[in-house]
């Protein structure tokens, strides 16, 4: 798709109420998301009293609701951490069908492929950069991963 095309598309999209477009054509399939404003994490609620009586104006706190967020956060995974290096989809196995390339619990030399990350139709392998044991799978086979996304613990 033309480099043009694909800017007047976003384009369109950023300035209509549109929020996904998604476009097939022969070169390929092309998605754009228009990402959704973020929400307060807790509403603020005032209670007023009517104007004859004079109590004051009483704001609940959203304080409180934040602390319980903080502490349902994820411990960092300890050991060393293998991250993608590249945006793309994630896979255990060279083919759906295939046992995958290692499973909690299996030593790893520095060097050895760990899993498969496919980014713009190109497979690429992903090596140990430790030698160890996998302690942790810390991403779903066929999920989308971020670059710098944690992906393996190895010990």
């Amino acid at each position: 798709m033309d480099l043009r095309k694909l800017k007047t598309l976003i384009d369109l999209v950023s300035e209509s109420n549109v929020s996904e477009l998604e476009i097939t054509e022969a070169e390929g399939k092309v998605r754009i998301v228009k990402s959704a404003p973020v929400a307060m994490a807790a509403p603020v609620t005032y209670t007023m009293a009517p104007p004859a009586a004079a109590a004051p104006v009483v704001e609940v706190a959203a304080a409180p609701a934040a602390a319980p967020a903080a502490a349902a956060a994820p411990a960092e995974p300890t050991g060393h951490i293998v991250k993608s290096p590249m945006v793309g989809t994630f896979y255990r196995a060279s083919s759906p069908g295939a046992k995958a390339f290692v499973e909690v619990g299996s030593v790893v030399k520095e060097g050895e492929t760990i899993c498969i990350v496919e980014a713009m139709k190109i497979l690429n392998e992903i090596e140990a950069d430790k030698s160890g044991t996998v302690t942790q799978i810390l991403a779903q086979n066929g999920q989308a991963v971020e670059y710098g996304q944690p992906l393996f613990v190895i010990e």
